[in-house]
């Protein structure tokens, strides 16, 4: 009866999967302002912005979006500027094999890398609330 999600994934299917389930919650009028206050500065409505406060802390967010895949692909830029412009800086050559370590290096280490500065980054947002 159940359907597995994981089997739906918009890269398996060419599609999205219909969002068929809601959650409701009753807010005061105050709390609705302040929960729609947050929402445009995400530049989200309400609702999307509600959905992702709901899922973010699960780690049920929608995997593979453009924004995720971005970010990593930026944090792999930089891990490669960092560990090569050092050595050219200081006048030294990189062999192939060097680079080809450093490529490998970075591609082994951006994803976990990018995650962990979006976790760090969503910690420091949750204690200034």
């Amino acid at each position: 009866m159940g359907t597995d999600v994981t089997t739906q994934t918009p890269e398996k299917t060419g599609r999205r999967i219909p969002k068929t389930r809601t959650i409701g919650v009753r807010v005061t009028e105050p709390e609705y302002l302040s929960l729609e206050a947050e929402a445009w500065k995400a530049q989200k409505t309400v609702a999307d912005w509600a959905r992702d406060q709901i899922l973010g802390p699960l780690g049920i967010r929608r995997t593979g979006s453009l924004d995720e895949h971005l970010f990593t692909e930026l944090v792999g830029i930089q891990l490669l500027l960092m560990n090569t412009l050092g050595p050219l800086l200081r006048g030294e050559r990189l062999t192939a094999e060097q680079l080809d370590a450093v490529l490998r290096q970075v591609q082994a280490a951006k994803a976990r890398k990018a995650h962990e500065l979006l976790t760090k980054r969503l910690g420091t947002e949750e204690r200034r609330v």
